[in-house]
Formats: C-alpha cells, sequence, structure tokens
C-alpha cells in the first residue's frame, strides 16, 4: 500500500471507552509508538513546504546575496498552512480521534493557507534573523557587546515561540480575525506562563541535542525530513494542547458535533 494510504486491513487492540489517558512520558510513547507512521507522513510534507524557502535562504547566506536572503523569505509563504496543518494533524492524534491524515493535511492547508501564510513568512523573516542576531557577534568579534545581544535574541526568541503555537492552534480550530488570535494568544501564553515554557523548552530539546553534540550528530541529518520537526512539536503540544483545549473547549466541541450528526 502506498506511504499516504491507510492500511484498513491490519487489526488493532483498540481503546477502551472508559480508559482513561495516559500522562507524561507514558503518553509520549503511546503516541510514538502508535502513530509513528503518521507522524513521519507529517514531517515529510511540511519538509517538502519549507524546502524552498530554507534552500534559498542557505544559497543567499553562503553567496552574501541579499536579494536570494528576500526570496527566502516570501518563498516561506507555504510554512504558515504547512504548520497550521501539521499542528491539527498532531493535536489529532492527542485527541485520539481518528482520520485521513493527507485529507486533514490537505483541508487543513488550503482553509488556512492566505491568514497562516503571511504568519509563515513572519516566522521565517523572525527565525532568519535570530540567526544573523546570534551570529553577528561572532562574525563581527565583537567583546563587550556580544553577551548582550545574544541575551537579547534569546529572549526575542523565547517570547516568540511561547507565543506562536498558540497562535497556529487558532489557525486550525477556530475561526477569528488576526487582531483576536493576537489578543488570544498574548493572554494564553502569559496566564499559563508555565505550561507555555515547558512547551517551548521540551519542543526545543531535539535541536539543543543535535546542535551540543555537533557535528557527532550529523549522522541523524538524514531523520530531519521525515521526523526531527513532529517530534519537536509533539513534545511542545503536550504542554500547550491542554491549555488550548481548556480554553476554547475544543475537544467538548468537537464531540457534541460528532453526537449530533450520528443522532
Amino acid at each position: 500500500m502506498g506511504f499516504f494510504t491507510p492500511n484498513f486491513n491490519k487489526a488493532g487492540r483498540g481503546v477502551s471507552k472508559d480508559e482513561p489517558r495516559k500522562k507524561g512520558f507514558r503518553r509520549f510513547i503511546e503516541i510514538i509508538t502508535r502513530d509513528f507512521r503518521d507522524l513521519m507522513k507529517v514531517n515529510l510534507l511540511f519538509f517538502l513546504c519549507i524546502l524552498p524557502s530554507a534552500a534559498l535562504f542557505s544559497w543567499g547566506l553562503l553567496g552574501n546575496l541579499v536579494i536570494v536572503l528576500i526570496l527566502s523569505v516570501i518563498a516561506a509563504y507555504p510554512v504558515g498552512g504547512a504548520v497550521t496543518a501539521s499542528f491539527f494533524c498532531i493535536t489529532r492524534m492527542l485527541r485520539d480521534d481518528p482520520g485521513f491524515l493527507w485529507d486533514d493535511f490537505k483541508r487543513k492547508f488550503l482553509e488556512n493557507h492566505r491568514l497562516a501564510g503571511a504568519a509563515g513568512i513572519l516566522t521565517a523573516a523572525f527565525v532568519y534573523t535570530q540567526i544573523f542576531l546570534f551570529w553577528l557577534p561572532i562574525l563581527a568579534d565583537w567583546e563587550v557587546a556580544d553577551t548582550a545581544w545574544i541575551i537579547a535574541a534569546l529572549l526575542l526568541f523565547i517570547l516568540f515561540f511561547m507565543f506562536a503555537p498558540y497562535v497556529f492552534l487558532q489557525f486550525a480550530y477556530i475561526n477569528l480575525g488576526t487582531f483576536t488570535i493576537i489578543k488570544n494568544s498574548t493572554l494564553l501564553a502569559l496566564s499559563n506562563l508555565g505550561r507555555s515554557l515547558m512547551g517551548l523548552i521540551c519542543g526545543l530539546i531535539p535541536w539543543v541535542v543535535m546542535t551540543l553534540f555537533f557535528p557527532i550528530t550529523l549522522v541523524f541529518l538524514p531523520i530531519v525530513p521525515f521526523f526531527f520537526f513532529v517530534l519537536s512539536w509533539l513534545l511542545s503540544l503536550m504542554w500547550v494542547w491542554p491549555v488550548f483545549d481548556k480554553h476554547f473547549s475544543v475537544e467538548e466541541t468537537l464531540t457534541k458535533e460528532r453526537d449530533i450528526q450520528d443522532f
């Protein structure tokens, strides 16, 4: 069967209707083992969406080509829709809600590509700028200002990526205006500071490990297109999703809608 074709012939052990969800590390292992193949599909779809922008940025950075760097940001237009679709597919796994991954990803991408496209361009511009902010003191051989510069860049990074998951989750589940999404995301991130910060820290673990043990970790580079992004997002969303779901009652609303349809 094809990579994106579900296998309906394979029987599963099923989940008891009243069986409580596992928590913490046991829940993480359960999702990884149960949905490993679907997680790989999500990662690959997202990687294909960001590849043009990342390739242009690398080319422009290596060749000091300003116009190519600008084009790399513009080429990030599909990234917002891809992140939104990826978050929807991963949180569907967290909700234990079966679905058709390719259809879910395509539907959420097309539904949100305009509004999320602007967010994707902004996110790419922010990430690319952060790369410059971290490397500029080294390239310029600064001695005094480099520490303050890096700390400022790090604080901006923390604030941005504590706030960003709530934005893309609202794109995926709720039809709201831009200003309302920004306001909700700010309030959720700050009023749930502990979970938002833990979501950021856990999401960074794969990238920090890759960086700290470089160049040894180059051997794991081939898995980046297949698993690295979803591993980071799953670790993050396990902290962030309960906050989002509690605030917007997503699971409760979806359950009621399904019950009405079944009736």
